[in-house]
């Protein structure tokens, strides 16, 4: 029986990110096809490493008392250390930690190493944290035995440290989304197509201030809403929430699966979309749940939504391209049925797990 051990996330089934979405597809694809599939899980608290089965995957549970970064440092060093001992290949989903990898390969043990986005060069981390990242940026491309990019541009990045033919780009998949129950947005008295949404971490370069500040900047007879951790104690989140006019709504973090489709599928025809430094899966999920998209000017997202989305770069053209369109909806519908299609062939799960496949 084949067997992989998939490492770099906090478990199974995804409740958290992308990174836990994809590695919960592939394994179960990959249990389908009768591999063995290992899958490390982190718990908070103290306690031996136990294991139970979930639809036929191996889960390995390591408790970690530490919270946060440092947690997680941990949480990857203790993986690591079990993976080590059972010799089969490993999955590693993220670089933030790859100089663990050295274990792996001075044992011999085959590594894929999915690289993620180019961490070290985002704004939101002090000098410390940089330079850990530019660190283990390296390490995952001279240590793991093949590199997997999730888009074109991190690829060229890897280009830059190691070998083409090192080097597979595989981008994210999403499930599509064409029905949802309207009642589940009763919680914040939404209205099918009343509404757009925003789905990005509270952080300035995602340039969420200006998606808020452009919406904010006339009435629209919409709501916007944002979802993701905002509290008033903090600088930035606080002027996020400062700027915002009583047509947005903030609604918090949400990970249950079928609010967030709701939310998709249900909103006005539109969907607002941050920077991204990667295949954004939330943009993928857009195009998979059939939204037309206004998203920020960058090559990461256009390779994403291509033709499909128009592109902002401030919060002036952002409020102007929502205007020209509130205005002329008989733009939507074409679209809408780009973004369809752009999924469609590129962006399925299917598409994804087939490229995967060949890696293995």
């Amino acid at each position: 029986m084949k067997t992989i051990r998939i490492l770099g996330i906090r478990g199974i089934p995804a409740a958290h990110g992308g990174f836990e979405t994809f590695a919960e597809h592939l394994s179960l694809y990959l249990a389908s096809k009768n591999w063995k599939v290992i899958v490390y899980c982190q718990e908070e608290g103290a306690g031996h490493i136990w294991q139970d089965e979930w639809h036929g995957i191996q889960r390995m549970h390591i408790p970690v008392q530490r919270t946060g970064p440092l947690g997680t440092i941990i949480f990857d060093w203790k993986s690591t250390l079990h993976a080590a001992r059972e010799k089969s290949p490993c999955l590693i989903l993220g670089y933030n930690t790859a100089i663990f990898t050295l274990i792996l390969r001075l044992l011999g043990i085959y590594s894929f190493i999915n690289m993620d986005g180019i961490e070290w060069s985002r704004a939101k981390w002090g000098p410390i944290a940089k330079l850990w990242f530019w660190l283990n940026d390296w390490a995952g491309c001279w240590l793991g035995n093949h590199l997997i990019a999730d888009h074109p541009e991190i690829a060229k990045h890897l280009r830059t440290r190691v070998s083409n033919k090192k080097i597979t780009t595989i981008a994210y998949g999403a499930e599509e989304v064409t029905t949802a129950s309207s009642e589940l947005l009763d919680q914040w008295s939404l209205v099918p197509g009343g509404f757009l949404t925003l789905v990005a971490r509270a952080e300035p370069e995602n340039s969420i201030l200006e998606v808020v500040q452009g919406f904010s900047a006339r009435p629209r007879g919409i709501k916007l809403v944002v979802l993701g951790s905002y509290s008033p104690s903090h600088p930035y989140q606080r002027k996020v929430m400062e700027s915002a006019s009583n047509e947005v709504i903030f609604a918090g973090a949400i990970y249950e699966k079928d609010i967030v489709q709701a939310l998709r599928f249900l909103q006005h025809d539109l969907r607002a979309r941050s920077p991204s430094w990667r295949t954004n899966p939330s943009l993928v999920e857009a195009l998979g749940a059939g939204n037309a998209i206004l998203a920020h000017d960058n090559p990461f997202n256009r390779w994403v939504a291509g033709e499909s989305a128009l592109y902002f770069k401030d919060a002036l053209s952002f409020s102007n391209l929502l205007e020209e369109l509130l205005a002329a909806p008989q733009r939507i519908p074409l679209m809408k049925e780009s973004s369809r299609q752009r999924f469609s062939e590129n962006f399925t799960c299917k598409t994804s797990l087939a490229t995967t496949k060949h890696c293995f």
